[in-house]
């Protein structure tokens, strides 16, 4: 797929979403429940995602932690 039909199918997909909002006020009770449960859907994968995304940087990065290998202290053999 070229740049340019990803970018129309992209731009297709927002004019009926537009669409599809602008008639909602008209819609019956069920659809307008249905729309919220996919806009609900869609909300809760982004924001577990950037959770998930978030956590993984906190820990692979060490991000806003001190670096626990200063602290070390090299431990010898035990003497008898």
């Amino acid at each position: 797929m070229s740049p340019e039909d990803f970018l129309k199918e992209i731009q297709a997909i927002g004019e009926k979403f537009l669409l599809k909002i602008q008639k909602l006020p008209k819609a019956d009770p069920v659809e307008i429940a249905s729309f919220s449960v996919v806009l609900l859907f869609i909300a809760t994968v982004l924001v577990l995602t950037i959770i998930a995304c978030s956590c993984c940087c906190y820990r692979c990065c060490g991000c806003g932690r001190p670096d626990s290998r200063r602290k070390m202290s090299r431990v010898g053999p035990a003497a008898h």
